[in-house]
């Protein structure tokens, strides 16, 4: 049980008469329920309420069966059906509007709202989830709850008290200080005022269909026994609210460190055992190269990505080089880690075509994919929109089957936005320019384990940005020059694999 249901459990103990016991010589509910409509008589006649001109009341009948009665009309109609459970002797259904008001305060522009209090600025402004921030005037004084009647969080409630301002999306209950507006902040919480929301983008609240909402109505002295009891319990689940927030911080926290860990290990060959027999990946490269010659042959790729190839190879002496035409130099200290025998260093840009170009007819349908439409997360997910290649040609990055992407800003690439491409329309598509694009020179690089390498330690941690504090993007020529830790091709699928089997990754 959550920290949340525990509290809504008490919650609702309360509501049904179970949180504390009934005492027989309290004065019942139905006596409070004619003194608050005298109450309401006084003030409708001395004009500081409008009269209900369907007012009702609810009572039981001989027949054991609950009836509400339109005092207006004398119209009388059986609600048993709406009853949502039996309460104890003494406590009454009424609607919320037999017992309070409900107003929405007065919108106010928001630069007249400051964050800070100050002499000019007394004034708490409440709005539908609470304090705004303050202001120079109030509209409202006393002592009331506040419902939230805007936003995700429309049902909420909160406690004002003394002079504040009450904006439009906060809804002033007003008990005719009668009913203790601390019993109607818990008993309205219990309720659930959210479920009665329109189904909207902006979720609202509209206060008349909230006022017909039937209240469960204990006996007055009952309701400050019921106050007590869950002001006594409040430590408690405030208490494992908090320990339950502070776990799932911890789990969370060691959730990623346990994937970090995995794709640690992954790419450092570390995950599964090498097998001879698979070859290494120096014979992968060698496929590589003739694919490279091949696109160079067809104008698919430029010469110099042939001319300015990078080879990496560890010398006699043990030593890390690189050559690169008719030049090498050591680069021993720019290696991260040991890699095991049959497996090489390249950079990126020796085994990928990066943000590669499609060629298609003006009338292919195509993909088109935002960056809201890449998911964040250890996931490959994704949605598109179907249009014309025409459409998106230009501008845009371009993608297709098989092509792996990231997010190349902040702060989506910490969120780990990432894809493998598949199922595109015509195989092809085009997004942001905000995504990097990684297309393998051959069929034996593993999309799934290139996407284990994006979202690993090696990758995230180690790269650097320039840009605004709000939005930064990875340097030029951080993903071209990253080392990249190149296993033979079936130990890549053993890989990814056993990573699908030892997590929640998916690819």
């Amino acid at each position: 049980m959550t920290g949340k249901q525990l509290r809504n459990s008490i919650l609702q103990w309360a509501i049904q008469g179970k949180l504390v016991p009934q005492d027989p010589n309290n004065e019942p509910a139905s006596v409070l329920l004619e003194r608050i409509r005298a109450e309401k008589a006084r003030l409708v006649k001395e004009k500081k309420v409008k009269r209900d001109k369907n007012e009702t009341i609810i009572y039981r009948g001989e027949d054991n069966s609950y009836y509400e009665k339109t005092l207006a009309t004398g119209a009388v109609r059986c609600i048993d059906d709406e009853i949502p459970f039996d309460l104890p002797n003494g406590w009454e259904w009424c609607r919320i509007k037999h017992i309070c008001s409900m107003q929405a305060g007065k919108n106010i522009p928001s630069s007249e709202i400051f964050q800070d209090k100050s002499v000019s600025h007394p004034y708490r402004c409440v709005g539908g989830n609470g304090l705004r921030g303050y202001v120079s005037l109030y509209n409202t004084s006393g002592h009331y709850a506040i419902v939230g009647r805007q936003g995700a969080l429309c049902g909420c409630l909160n406690i004002e008290y003394g002079d504040f301002y009450a904006t439009e999306h906060a809804v002033v209950v007003d008990s005719y200080q009668i009913i203790s507006p601390i019993f109607l902040y818990h008993f309205l919480t219990a309720l659930n005022l959210n479920q009665y929301a329109t189904a909207t983008a902006q979720p609202g609240l509209a206060v008349s269909n909230v006022l017909e909402v039937l209240f469960p109505l204990p006996p007055l002295s009952e309701q400050e026994h019921i106050i007590s009891k869950i002001e006594k319990l409040a430590p408690i689940f405030n208490q494992y609210e908090h320990d339950e927030e502070l776990l799932n911080t911890i789990n969370q926290e060691l959730f990623a460190k346990i994937k970090a860990s995995i794709l640690r290990e992954a790419i450092q060959g570390e995950l599964v055992p090498q097998i001879e027999s698979e070859g290494t990946a120096e014979e992968l490269l060698e496929e590589i190269r003739a694919e490279k010659r091949r696109l160079v042959k067809e104008g698919k790729l430029k010469k110099s990505a042939i001319a300015n190839e990078s080879r990496i190879f560890r010398g006699d002496d043990n030593k890390y080089y690189e050559q690169i035409g008719s030049n090498t130099k050591e680069i021993s200290e720019e290696i991260p880690f040991d890699i095991p025998v049959s497996w090489r260093w390249c950079r990126m840009e020796a085994i990928f075509q990066i943000n590669p170009k499609n060629e298609a007819k003006d009338d292919t349908e195509a993909a088109f994919v935002p960056m809201e439409a890449v998911n964040a997360g250890y996931g490959s997910g994704f949605t598109f929109q179907l249009t014309k290649w025409k459409s998106i040609k230009q501008g845009y990055t371009h993608f297709a089957d098989g092509d792996i992407a990231f997010a190349k800003i902040t702060p989506c690439f910490q969120n780990r936005k990432s894809v493998i491409f598949h199922g595109l329309p015509s195989g092809i598509g085009a997004g942001t320019t905000e995504l990097k694009v990684l297309r393998p020179l051959a069929n034996l690089i593993s999309p799934e384990y290139v996407l284990a390498f994006l979202q690993s330690p090696c990758f995230i941690d180690e790269a650097t940005f320039k840009g605004t504090a709000n939005q930064q993007r990875i340097i030029s020529g951080y993903v071209e020059n990253k080392l990249f830790p190149l296993p033979p091709f079936e130990e890549q699928r053993r890989i990814v694999h056993r990573l699908q089997e030892l997590s929640e990754f998916t690819f």
